[in-house]
Protein backbone atom coordinates (compact mmCIF):
# COMPACT_ATOMS: atom_id res chain seq x y z
CA UNK A 1 0.00 0.00 0.00
CA UNK A 2 1.18 3.92 -1.24
CA UNK A 3 2.26 5.23 1.91
CA UNK A 4 -0.16 8.80 2.26
CA UNK A 5 0.21 12.16 3.90
CA UNK A 6 -1.78 13.57 6.27
CA UNK A 7 -3.04 16.74 6.96
CA UNK A 8 -5.23 19.31 5.03
CA UNK A 9 -2.85 21.36 3.25
CA UNK A 10 -0.96 18.14 1.10
CA UNK A 11 -4.13 17.58 -1.49
CA UNK A 12 -4.27 21.54 -2.45
CA UNK A 13 -0.23 21.04 -2.78
CA UNK A 14 -1.18 18.38 -5.46
CA UNK A 15 -3.70 19.87 -7.31
CA UNK A 16 -1.42 23.01 -7.69
CA UNK A 17 1.22 20.96 -8.86
CA UNK A 18 -0.84 19.26 -11.19
CA UNK A 19 -1.76 22.46 -13.26
CA UNK A 20 1.87 22.12 -13.81
CA UNK A 21 2.22 18.59 -14.81
CA UNK A 22 -0.66 19.29 -17.06
CA UNK A 23 1.75 21.64 -18.99
CA UNK A 24 3.90 18.74 -19.78
CA UNK A 25 0.99 16.81 -20.83
CA UNK A 26 -0.34 19.26 -23.20
CA UNK A 27 3.13 18.19 -25.40
CA UNK A 28 0.64 16.35 -27.57
CA UNK A 29 -0.87 19.31 -29.07
CA UNK A 30 2.09 21.19 -30.19
CA UNK A 31 2.65 18.78 -33.14
CA UNK A 32 0.77 21.46 -35.67
CA UNK A 33 3.53 23.60 -34.74
CA UNK A 34 6.75 22.28 -35.55
CA UNK A 35 5.34 19.46 -38.32
CA UNK A 36 5.94 21.69 -41.29
CA UNK A 37 10.05 21.66 -40.45
CA UNK A 38 9.93 17.87 -40.48
CA UNK A 39 8.53 17.90 -43.46
CA UNK A 40 11.05 20.46 -45.10
CA UNK A 41 14.30 19.88 -43.30
CA UNK A 42 13.86 16.14 -43.18
CA UNK A 43 12.27 15.92 -47.12
CA UNK A 44 8.92 13.50 -46.13
CA UNK A 45 5.95 13.76 -48.38
CA UNK A 46 2.24 14.35 -47.17
CA UNK A 47 1.87 10.87 -46.77
CA UNK A 48 4.72 10.21 -44.32
CA UNK A 49 3.67 13.35 -42.14
CA UNK A 50 0.34 12.13 -41.80
CA UNK A 51 1.77 9.12 -40.76
CA UNK A 52 3.60 10.75 -38.21
CA UNK A 53 0.53 12.12 -37.09
CA UNK A 54 -1.24 9.14 -36.51
CA UNK A 55 1.69 8.57 -34.12
CA UNK A 56 1.07 11.71 -32.53
CA UNK A 57 -3.01 10.86 -32.17
CA UNK A 58 -2.08 7.18 -30.99
CA UNK A 59 1.03 7.76 -28.33
CA UNK A 60 -1.74 10.68 -26.92
CA UNK A 61 -4.55 8.20 -26.59
CA UNK A 62 -3.23 4.73 -25.80
CA UNK A 63 -3.07 5.04 -21.45
CA UNK A 64 -3.66 1.17 -20.98
CA UNK A 65 -0.07 0.64 -19.61
CA UNK A 66 0.09 3.58 -16.96
CA UNK A 67 -3.51 2.73 -15.92
CA UNK A 68 -2.74 -1.25 -15.14
CA UNK A 69 0.73 0.34 -13.30
CA UNK A 70 -1.01 3.21 -11.29
CA UNK A 71 -3.13 0.56 -9.23
CA UNK A 72 0.34 -1.19 -8.28
CA UNK A 73 3.54 1.68 -8.34
CA UNK A 74 3.33 4.95 -6.33
CA UNK A 75 2.33 7.63 -8.35
CA UNK A 76 6.00 8.93 -8.48
CA UNK A 77 7.39 6.40 -10.42
CA UNK A 78 4.82 6.86 -13.22
CA UNK A 79 5.37 10.10 -13.71
CA UNK A 80 8.84 9.57 -13.94
CA UNK A 81 8.29 7.05 -16.78
CA UNK A 82 6.23 9.75 -18.40
CA UNK A 83 8.93 12.24 -17.74
CA UNK A 84 11.36 9.49 -19.56
CA UNK A 85 9.50 9.25 -22.39
CA UNK A 86 8.91 12.64 -23.08
CA UNK A 87 12.89 13.28 -22.74
CA UNK A 88 13.87 10.37 -24.86
CA UNK A 89 11.23 11.02 -27.80
CA UNK A 90 11.33 14.51 -28.42
CA UNK A 91 14.85 14.67 -27.81
CA UNK A 92 15.24 12.21 -30.64
CA UNK A 93 13.19 14.33 -32.68
CA UNK A 94 15.15 17.20 -31.61
CA UNK A 95 18.51 15.60 -33.05
CA UNK A 96 16.94 14.65 -36.24
CA UNK A 97 15.19 17.95 -37.08
CA UNK A 98 19.03 19.78 -35.71
CA UNK A 99 20.47 17.30 -38.46
CA UNK A 100 22.48 15.93 -35.10
CA UNK A 101 21.62 13.09 -35.86
CA UNK A 102 21.59 12.16 -39.88
CA UNK A 103 19.89 9.60 -41.59
CA UNK A 104 17.71 8.56 -39.36
CA UNK A 105 14.97 6.08 -40.54
CA UNK A 106 11.41 7.22 -40.84
CA UNK A 107 10.35 4.27 -38.51
CA UNK A 108 12.40 5.40 -35.94
CA UNK A 109 11.18 9.36 -35.93
CA UNK A 110 8.05 7.21 -36.16
CA UNK A 111 8.38 5.45 -32.86
CA UNK A 112 10.38 8.47 -31.31
CA UNK A 113 7.06 10.41 -31.53
CA UNK A 114 4.89 7.88 -29.88
CA UNK A 115 7.11 7.38 -27.51
CA UNK A 116 6.98 11.46 -26.81
CA UNK A 117 3.58 11.98 -27.15
CA UNK A 118 2.54 8.68 -25.35
CA UNK A 119 4.18 10.58 -22.09
CA UNK A 120 0.91 12.54 -22.06
CA UNK A 121 -1.22 9.35 -21.26
CA UNK A 122 1.37 8.86 -18.47
CA UNK A 123 1.56 12.03 -16.86
CA UNK A 124 -2.59 12.75 -17.32
CA UNK A 125 -3.10 9.47 -16.08
CA UNK A 126 -1.07 9.85 -12.44
CA UNK A 127 -2.45 13.36 -11.44
CA UNK A 128 -5.69 12.83 -12.53
CA UNK A 129 -6.38 9.18 -10.69
CA UNK A 130 -4.13 10.78 -8.07
CA UNK A 131 -6.22 13.73 -7.61
CA UNK A 132 -9.56 11.60 -7.88
CA UNK A 133 -8.44 9.57 -4.61
CA UNK A 134 -7.12 12.87 -2.32
CA UNK A 135 -10.65 14.30 -3.40
CA UNK A 136 -13.22 11.78 -3.35
CA UNK A 137 -16.21 13.75 -2.36
CA UNK A 138 -15.23 16.08 -5.29
CA UNK A 139 -14.61 13.64 -8.46
CA UNK A 140 -16.77 16.06 -11.01
CA UNK A 141 -15.27 19.10 -10.07
CA UNK A 142 -11.66 17.80 -10.10
CA UNK A 143 -12.03 16.17 -13.33
CA UNK A 144 -13.74 19.04 -15.05
CA UNK A 145 -11.06 21.46 -13.47
CA UNK A 146 -7.93 18.75 -14.57
CA UNK A 147 -9.32 18.64 -18.17
CA UNK A 148 -9.80 21.81 -18.53
CA UNK A 149 -6.23 23.24 -17.83
CA UNK A 150 -5.10 20.27 -20.29
CA UNK A 151 -6.16 22.51 -22.89
CA UNK A 152 -5.41 25.65 -21.46
CA UNK A 153 -2.17 24.24 -20.92
CA UNK A 154 -2.00 23.52 -24.93
CA UNK A 155 -2.52 27.53 -25.14
CA UNK A 156 0.28 28.26 -23.07
CA UNK A 157 2.83 26.53 -25.06
CA UNK A 158 1.43 27.69 -28.11
CA UNK A 159 1.79 31.33 -26.49
CA UNK A 160 5.36 30.30 -25.73
CA UNK A 161 6.31 29.23 -29.36
CA UNK A 162 4.73 32.39 -30.48
CA UNK A 163 6.27 34.65 -28.29
CA UNK A 164 9.27 33.66 -26.41
CA UNK A 165 10.31 30.83 -28.79
CA UNK A 166 10.15 33.53 -32.20
CA UNK A 167 8.08 30.50 -33.66
CA UNK A 168 11.44 28.17 -33.80
CA UNK A 169 10.49 24.72 -34.31
CA UNK A 170 14.05 23.57 -33.04
CA UNK A 171 13.53 25.51 -29.65
CA UNK A 172 10.09 24.18 -29.19
CA UNK A 173 11.17 20.43 -29.44
CA UNK A 174 14.47 21.51 -26.79
CA UNK A 175 11.51 22.92 -24.47
CA UNK A 176 9.68 19.17 -24.95
CA UNK A 177 12.61 17.02 -24.80
CA UNK A 178 14.30 19.34 -21.87
CA UNK A 179 12.12 22.08 -20.20
CA UNK A 180 8.46 19.56 -19.58
CA UNK A 181 10.85 17.06 -17.76
CA UNK A 182 12.27 19.57 -15.76
CA UNK A 183 8.68 20.71 -14.73
CA UNK A 184 7.74 17.41 -14.00
CA UNK A 185 10.37 16.30 -11.77
CA UNK A 186 10.11 19.50 -9.61
CA UNK A 187 6.63 18.13 -9.03
CA UNK A 188 7.49 14.90 -8.58
CA UNK A 189 7.38 15.23 -4.73
CA UNK A 190 4.05 17.18 -4.54
CA UNK A 191 1.95 14.81 -6.74
CA UNK A 192 1.12 11.64 -3.84
CA UNK A 193 -1.66 10.17 -2.13
CA UNK A 194 -3.12 12.10 0.73
CA UNK A 195 -5.51 11.55 3.32
CA UNK A 196 -7.98 14.08 2.99
CA UNK A 197 -10.00 16.06 5.60
CA UNK A 198 -13.78 15.50 6.34
CA UNK A 199 -16.25 14.68 4.44
CA UNK A 200 -18.04 17.95 5.01
CA UNK A 201 -15.89 20.53 4.40
CA UNK A 202 -16.99 24.08 4.36
CA UNK A 203 -13.95 25.59 3.12
CA UNK A 204 -13.52 22.98 0.58
CA UNK A 205 -16.39 24.56 -1.83
CA UNK A 206 -14.91 28.05 -1.06
CA UNK A 207 -11.52 26.90 -2.68
CA UNK A 208 -12.45 24.94 -5.99
CA UNK A 209 -14.52 27.94 -6.44
CA UNK A 210 -11.62 30.32 -6.39
CA UNK A 211 -9.71 27.47 -8.42
CA UNK A 212 -12.03 27.80 -11.06
CA UNK A 213 -12.17 31.11 -11.35
CA UNK A 214 -8.38 31.27 -11.89
CA UNK A 215 -8.88 28.90 -14.26
CA UNK A 216 -11.43 31.00 -16.09
CA UNK A 217 -9.35 33.91 -15.91
CA UNK A 218 -6.80 32.33 -17.30
CA UNK A 219 -8.64 31.11 -20.08
CA UNK A 220 -10.28 34.92 -21.04
CA UNK A 221 -6.63 35.96 -20.87
CA UNK A 222 -5.24 33.32 -23.13
CA UNK A 223 -8.09 34.12 -25.54
CA UNK A 224 -7.20 37.87 -25.67
CA UNK A 225 -3.75 37.30 -26.67
CA UNK A 226 -4.77 34.81 -29.14
CA UNK A 227 -7.36 37.40 -30.87
CA UNK A 228 -5.29 40.36 -30.63
CA UNK A 229 -1.75 39.09 -31.28
CA UNK A 230 -1.25 41.38 -34.38
CA UNK A 231 -2.40 44.17 -32.34
CA UNK A 232 0.53 43.22 -29.05
CA UNK A 233 3.36 44.61 -28.86
CA UNK A 234 6.32 42.79 -29.98
CA UNK A 235 9.12 43.46 -27.81
CA UNK A 236 10.69 40.74 -25.68
CA UNK A 237 9.70 42.84 -22.63
CA UNK A 238 6.01 42.58 -23.53
CA UNK A 239 6.83 38.76 -24.35
CA UNK A 240 7.77 38.22 -20.78
CA UNK A 241 5.58 40.47 -19.19
CA UNK A 242 2.72 38.38 -20.44
CA UNK A 243 4.53 34.89 -20.21
CA UNK A 244 4.98 36.03 -16.35
CA UNK A 245 1.36 36.62 -16.33
CA UNK A 246 0.55 33.65 -17.68
CA UNK A 247 2.86 32.21 -14.73
CA UNK A 248 1.13 34.04 -12.43
CA UNK A 249 -2.19 32.77 -13.08
CA UNK A 250 -0.92 28.81 -13.42
CA UNK A 251 0.63 29.13 -10.13
CA UNK A 252 -2.62 30.38 -8.47
CA UNK A 253 -4.25 27.41 -6.92
CA UNK A 254 -0.85 27.11 -4.95
CA UNK A 255 -3.01 30.17 -3.08
CA UNK A 256 -5.03 27.83 -1.15
CA UNK A 257 -2.41 25.79 0.77
CA UNK A 258 -0.11 29.08 1.26
CA UNK A 259 -4.40 30.54 2.93
CA UNK A 260 -4.25 27.26 4.93
CA UNK A 261 -0.74 27.76 6.27
CA UNK A 262 -1.37 31.26 7.48
CA UNK A 263 -5.03 30.72 8.77
CA UNK A 264 -4.96 27.45 10.20
CA UNK A 265 -8.22 25.06 11.37
CA UNK A 266 -8.41 22.05 13.07
CA UNK A 267 -7.86 19.14 11.26
CA UNK A 268 -10.61 16.52 11.62
CA UNK A 269 -9.58 12.70 10.66
CA UNK A 270 -11.49 10.67 8.17
CA UNK A 271 -12.96 8.00 10.03
CA UNK A 272 -13.88 5.95 7.09
CA UNK A 273 -10.18 6.55 5.81
CA UNK A 274 -8.95 5.11 8.70
CA UNK A 275 -11.36 2.04 8.75
CA UNK A 276 -10.15 1.25 5.27
CA UNK A 277 -6.46 0.86 6.35
CA UNK A 278 -6.93 -0.96 9.80
CA UNK A 279 -9.11 -3.84 9.69
CA UNK A 280 -11.24 -5.18 6.75
CA UNK A 281 -14.88 -4.22 7.12
CA UNK A 282 -16.90 -7.44 8.62
CA UNK A 283 -19.27 -9.01 5.70
CA UNK A 284 -21.86 -9.06 8.38
CA UNK A 285 -22.69 -6.94 11.14
CA UNK A 286 -21.75 -8.06 14.42
CA UNK A 287 -25.30 -7.98 16.26
CA UNK A 288 -26.52 -10.20 13.39
CA UNK A 289 -24.02 -12.21 13.40
CA UNK A 290 -23.95 -13.27 16.72
CA UNK A 291 -27.34 -13.76 16.47
CA UNK A 292 -27.47 -16.26 14.05
CA UNK A 293 -24.23 -17.83 15.73
CA UNK A 294 -26.51 -18.24 18.96
CA UNK A 295 -29.66 -19.72 17.08
CA UNK A 296 -27.14 -22.14 15.28
CA UNK A 297 -25.70 -23.38 18.75
CA UNK A 298 -28.81 -24.35 20.02
CA UNK A 299 -30.15 -26.24 17.59
CA UNK A 300 -26.83 -28.16 16.33
CA UNK A 301 -24.86 -28.54 19.48
CA UNK A 302 -23.64 -32.23 18.51
CA UNK A 303 -23.40 -31.59 14.61
CA UNK A 304 -19.83 -31.14 14.06
CA UNK A 305 -19.99 -30.14 10.27
CA UNK A 306 -22.20 -27.25 11.65
CA UNK A 307 -19.90 -26.63 14.57
CA UNK A 308 -17.43 -26.14 11.69
CA UNK A 309 -19.70 -23.55 9.61
CA UNK A 310 -20.39 -21.35 13.10
CA UNK A 311 -16.75 -21.26 13.81
CA UNK A 312 -16.57 -20.11 9.76
CA UNK A 313 -19.17 -17.20 10.21
CA UNK A 314 -17.39 -16.53 13.49
CA UNK A 315 -14.12 -15.84 11.39
CA UNK A 316 -15.91 -13.57 8.68
CA UNK A 317 -18.08 -11.64 11.50
CA UNK A 318 -14.66 -11.03 13.14
CA UNK A 319 -12.85 -9.86 9.36
CA UNK A 320 -10.47 -12.81 10.30
CA UNK A 321 -11.56 -14.34 7.10
CA UNK A 322 -12.84 -12.44 4.22
CA UNK A 323 -15.65 -13.75 2.08
CA UNK A 324 -15.85 -13.57 -1.63
CA UNK A 325 -18.82 -11.91 -3.44
CA UNK A 326 -19.26 -10.47 -6.71
CA UNK A 327 -18.81 -6.51 -6.13
CA UNK A 328 -21.81 -4.35 -6.27
CA UNK A 329 -22.23 -1.18 -8.27
CA UNK A 330 -20.34 1.63 -6.32
CA UNK A 331 -17.59 -1.19 -4.91
CA UNK A 332 -14.35 -1.44 -6.61
CA UNK A 333 -14.35 -3.76 -10.01
CA UNK A 334 -11.67 -5.85 -10.99
CA UNK A 335 -11.52 -5.17 -14.79
CA UNK A 336 -12.77 -8.40 -16.35
CA UNK A 337 -15.99 -7.82 -13.82
CA UNK A 338 -16.78 -4.69 -15.71
CA UNK A 339 -16.56 -5.93 -19.00
CA UNK A 340 -19.31 -8.07 -18.14
CA UNK A 341 -21.61 -5.02 -16.65
CA UNK A 342 -24.21 -3.35 -19.09
CA UNK A 343 -23.72 -0.10 -16.96
CA UNK A 344 -19.74 -0.45 -18.58
CA UNK A 345 -21.03 -0.57 -22.13
CA UNK A 346 -23.54 2.18 -21.84
CA UNK A 347 -21.34 4.37 -20.35
CA UNK A 348 -18.76 3.45 -23.46
CA UNK A 349 -21.33 3.45 -26.04
CA UNK A 350 -23.05 7.03 -24.76
CA UNK A 351 -18.91 8.66 -24.43
CA UNK A 352 -18.21 7.05 -27.62
CA UNK A 353 -20.92 8.70 -29.22
CA UNK A 354 -20.81 11.54 -28.04
CA UNK A 355 -17.06 13.00 -28.23
CA UNK A 356 -16.51 10.98 -31.16
CA UNK A 357 -19.09 12.67 -33.23
CA UNK A 358 -17.48 16.38 -31.57
CA UNK A 359 -14.20 15.67 -32.90
CA UNK A 360 -15.30 15.20 -36.06
CA UNK A 361 -16.61 18.82 -36.49
CA UNK A 362 -13.15 19.92 -34.70
CA UNK A 363 -10.77 17.97 -37.00
CA UNK A 364 -13.01 19.60 -39.86
CA UNK A 365 -13.56 22.43 -38.92
CA UNK A 366 -11.49 24.42 -41.83
CA UNK A 367 -13.21 22.27 -44.50
CA UNK A 368 -16.65 23.27 -43.35
CA UNK A 369 -15.85 26.67 -43.10
CA UNK A 370 -14.62 26.81 -46.92
CA UNK A 371 -17.92 24.53 -47.59
CA UNK A 372 -20.09 27.48 -46.01
CA UNK A 373 -17.73 29.70 -47.56
CA UNK A 374 -16.62 31.28 -44.42
CA UNK A 375 -13.17 32.56 -44.39
CA UNK A 376 -13.15 32.74 -40.47
CA UNK A 377 -11.69 29.54 -39.38
CA UNK A 378 -9.70 31.17 -36.70
CA UNK A 379 -12.44 32.38 -34.82
CA UNK A 380 -14.42 29.09 -35.50
CA UNK A 381 -11.14 27.64 -34.20
CA UNK A 382 -11.25 29.90 -30.82
CA UNK A 383 -15.32 29.47 -30.58
CA UNK A 384 -15.17 25.46 -30.31
CA UNK A 385 -11.80 25.61 -28.38
CA UNK A 386 -13.17 28.43 -25.60
CA UNK A 387 -16.57 26.02 -26.14
CA UNK A 388 -14.77 22.55 -25.01
CA UNK A 389 -12.93 24.07 -22.20
CA UNK A 390 -15.86 25.95 -20.36
CA UNK A 391 -18.03 22.69 -21.04
CA UNK A 392 -15.25 20.74 -19.20
CA UNK A 393 -14.89 23.01 -16.69
CA UNK A 394 -19.03 23.52 -15.87
CA UNK A 395 -19.63 20.03 -16.62
CA UNK A 396 -17.67 18.91 -13.51
CA UNK A 397 -19.16 21.76 -11.60
CA UNK A 398 -22.97 21.06 -12.60
CA UNK A 399 -22.77 17.29 -12.23
CA UNK A 400 -21.26 17.69 -8.81
CA UNK A 401 -23.93 19.95 -7.43
CA UNK A 402 -26.72 17.67 -9.16
CA UNK A 403 -25.42 15.00 -7.45
CA UNK A 404 -25.01 16.61 -4.16
CA UNK A 405 -28.43 18.43 -4.36
CA UNK A 406 -30.57 16.24 -5.79
CA UNK A 407 -28.82 13.09 -6.29
CA UNK A 408 -29.11 12.78 -10.14
CA UNK A 409 -27.12 10.42 -12.03
CA UNK A 410 -24.21 12.44 -14.01
CA UNK A 411 -24.94 10.96 -17.17
CA UNK A 412 -28.30 13.07 -17.24
CA UNK A 413 -25.70 15.84 -18.45
CA UNK A 414 -25.08 13.12 -21.11
CA UNK A 415 -28.67 13.26 -22.36
CA UNK A 416 -28.98 16.84 -22.01
CA UNK A 417 -25.73 17.77 -24.28
CA UNK A 418 -26.61 15.15 -26.72
CA UNK A 419 -30.19 16.35 -27.28
CA UNK A 420 -28.38 19.71 -28.23
CA UNK A 421 -26.15 17.97 -29.99
CA UNK A 422 -28.75 16.50 -32.22
CA UNK A 423 -30.40 20.03 -32.69
CA UNK A 424 -27.25 21.83 -33.50
CA UNK A 425 -26.45 18.71 -36.16
CA UNK A 426 -30.03 19.53 -38.29
CA UNK A 427 -29.56 23.37 -37.85
CA UNK A 428 -25.80 23.01 -39.35
CA UNK A 429 -27.38 20.28 -42.02
CA UNK A 430 -30.12 22.79 -43.10
CA UNK A 431 -26.75 24.96 -43.92
CA UNK A 432 -28.01 28.18 -42.04
CA UNK A 433 -25.27 30.73 -42.34
CA UNK A 434 -26.04 32.68 -39.32
CA UNK A 435 -25.88 29.29 -37.29
CA UNK A 436 -21.73 28.57 -38.13
CA UNK A 437 -20.64 30.04 -34.96
CA UNK A 438 -23.31 29.56 -32.49
CA UNK A 439 -23.40 25.78 -34.11
CA UNK A 440 -19.27 25.70 -33.25
CA UNK A 441 -19.28 27.10 -29.90
CA UNK A 442 -22.29 24.69 -28.59
CA UNK A 443 -20.71 22.19 -29.94
CA UNK A 444 -17.37 22.61 -28.28
CA UNK A 445 -19.25 23.11 -24.85
CA UNK A 446 -21.53 19.31 -25.12
CA UNK A 447 -18.46 17.94 -26.59
CA UNK A 448 -16.36 19.12 -23.42
CA UNK A 449 -19.32 17.78 -20.81
CA UNK A 450 -18.34 14.22 -22.22
CA UNK A 451 -15.31 13.71 -21.09
CA UNK A 452 -16.18 15.46 -17.45
CA UNK A 453 -18.89 13.75 -16.74
CA UNK A 454 -17.52 10.10 -17.89
CA UNK A 455 -14.32 10.53 -15.63
CA UNK A 456 -16.22 10.55 -12.16
CA UNK A 457 -18.90 8.47 -13.73
CA UNK A 458 -16.71 5.34 -14.10
CA UNK A 459 -14.89 6.08 -10.22
CA UNK A 460 -18.43 6.18 -8.93
CA UNK A 461 -19.80 2.90 -11.00
CA UNK A 462 -16.29 0.72 -10.66
CA UNK A 463 -14.05 2.00 -7.80
CA UNK A 464 -11.17 4.07 -7.31
CA UNK A 465 -8.78 0.67 -7.09
CA UNK A 466 -8.79 0.20 -10.78
CA UNK A 467 -9.70 3.51 -12.16
CA UNK A 468 -6.99 4.44 -14.01
CA UNK A 469 -7.33 1.41 -16.13
CA UNK A 470 -10.80 1.84 -16.53
CA UNK A 471 -10.63 5.41 -17.28
CA UNK A 472 -7.68 4.80 -20.28
CA UNK A 473 -10.33 2.39 -21.49
CA UNK A 474 -12.97 4.82 -21.81
CA UNK A 475 -10.60 7.53 -23.28
CA UNK A 476 -10.33 5.05 -26.18
CA UNK A 477 -13.77 6.47 -27.60
CA UNK A 478 -12.12 9.57 -28.34
CA UNK A 479 -9.86 8.37 -31.16
CA UNK A 480 -11.92 5.53 -31.80
CA UNK A 481 -14.84 7.88 -32.41
CA UNK A 482 -12.07 10.07 -34.66
CA UNK A 483 -11.22 7.45 -37.10
CA UNK A 484 -14.56 6.10 -37.48
CA UNK A 485 -16.64 9.16 -37.91
CA UNK A 486 -13.91 11.56 -39.45
CA UNK A 487 -12.05 9.82 -41.15
CA UNK A 488 -14.45 6.83 -42.86
CA UNK A 489 -17.09 8.70 -42.82
CA UNK A 490 -16.91 12.25 -43.07
CA UNK A 491 -13.71 11.83 -45.02
CA UNK A 492 -15.67 9.54 -48.09
CA UNK A 493 -18.80 11.92 -48.20
CA UNK A 494 -16.81 14.98 -48.50
CA UNK A 495 -14.81 12.92 -51.19
CA UNK A 496 -17.98 11.48 -52.73
CA UNK A 497 -19.36 15.20 -53.26
CA UNK A 498 -15.66 16.75 -54.13
CA UNK A 499 -15.72 14.41 -56.81
CA UNK A 500 -19.15 15.83 -58.21
CA UNK A 501 -17.46 19.69 -58.37
CA UNK A 502 -15.00 20.99 -60.50
CA UNK A 503 -12.67 21.47 -58.40
CA UNK A 504 -11.90 17.61 -57.82
CA UNK A 505 -10.51 17.90 -54.29
CA UNK A 506 -12.37 20.60 -52.59
CA UNK A 507 -16.14 20.83 -51.94
CA UNK A 508 -17.89 24.07 -51.76
CA UNK A 509 -21.55 24.48 -50.85
CA UNK A 510 -24.10 22.63 -48.44
CA UNK A 511 -24.39 19.04 -49.41
CA UNK A 512 -20.37 18.85 -48.57
CA UNK A 513 -21.30 17.71 -44.98
CA UNK A 514 -25.58 17.35 -44.96
CA UNK A 515 -25.68 13.79 -45.08
CA UNK A 516 -22.50 13.76 -42.54
CA UNK A 517 -24.66 16.28 -40.40
CA UNK A 518 -27.32 13.95 -40.49
CA UNK A 519 -25.81 10.81 -39.87
CA UNK A 520 -23.95 12.32 -36.69
CA UNK A 521 -27.44 13.54 -35.33
CA UNK A 522 -29.29 10.21 -35.51
CA UNK A 523 -26.06 8.60 -33.81
CA UNK A 524 -26.23 11.66 -31.02
CA UNK A 525 -30.28 10.48 -31.03
CA UNK A 526 -29.10 7.00 -29.94
CA UNK A 527 -26.62 8.49 -27.77
CA UNK A 528 -29.26 10.25 -25.74
CA UNK A 529 -31.13 6.87 -25.70
CA UNK A 530 -28.29 4.95 -24.28
CA UNK A 531 -27.64 7.63 -21.45
CA UNK A 532 -31.42 7.73 -20.56
CA UNK A 533 -30.65 3.93 -19.90
CA UNK A 534 -27.70 4.43 -18.06
CA UNK A 535 -29.36 7.16 -15.57
CA UNK A 536 -32.48 4.81 -14.87
CA UNK A 537 -30.05 1.88 -14.41
CA UNK A 538 -27.62 3.71 -12.01
CA UNK A 539 -30.00 6.20 -10.09
CA UNK A 540 -30.11 3.54 -6.82
CA UNK A 541 -26.36 4.00 -6.69
CA UNK A 542 -26.66 7.46 -6.63
CA UNK A 543 -29.39 7.25 -3.97
CA UNK A 544 -27.38 5.07 -2.30
CA UNK A 545 -23.66 7.22 -2.59
CA UNK A 546 -25.51 10.67 -2.00
CA UNK A 547 -28.72 9.73 0.06
CA UNK A 548 -27.03 10.83 3.21
CA UNK A 549 -25.55 14.01 2.19
CA UNK A 550 -22.06 14.35 0.95
CA UNK A 551 -20.63 11.33 -0.91
CA UNK A 552 -19.50 8.05 1.43
CA UNK A 553 -17.06 6.66 0.20
CA UNK A 554 -16.61 3.00 -0.12
CA UNK A 555 -14.35 1.55 2.39
CA UNK A 556 -12.87 -0.47 -0.40
CA UNK A 557 -11.87 2.43 -3.17
CA UNK A 558 -9.20 4.20 -0.81
CA UNK A 559 -5.85 3.03 -1.61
Amino acid sequence: MVQTKKGTRPPWVGLAAAVWVQLAAANAYTFPLYSDTLKSVLGYDQQQLTLLGVADDIGENFGIIPGILCTWLPPWLILGAGTMLCFVGYGVVWLAVTKTVVSLPFWALWLALLLGSNSSAWLITTVLVTNMKNFPHSRGTVSGLLKGYVGLCAAVLTQLFSGILNKSPTDLLCLLSLGLPLICLLMVYFVRPCTPATEDDESQHGHFLFTQIACVILAIYLLGTTVFDEVLPKSRTAQYAMLGVTALLLMSPLAIPIKMTLFRSPYKVQPDRLASQGNLEPLLPPALTQTYIENSIATSDDNDDEDDDIDMLLAVGEGAVKMKRRPRRGEDFEFHEALVKADFWLLFFAYFIGVGSGVTVMNSLAQIAYAARNDAITILLCLFSLGNFFGRLAGGAVSEHLVKSRMLPRPVLMTCTQTVMVMTYLFLALALEASLYAATACLGICYGVQFSVMIPTTSELFGLKNFGLFYNFMALGNPIGAFLFSSLLAGYLYDMEAAKGSTGTSCVGPNCFRLTFFILGGFCALGTFLSIILSVRIKPVYQMLYGGGPYRTPRSSLH
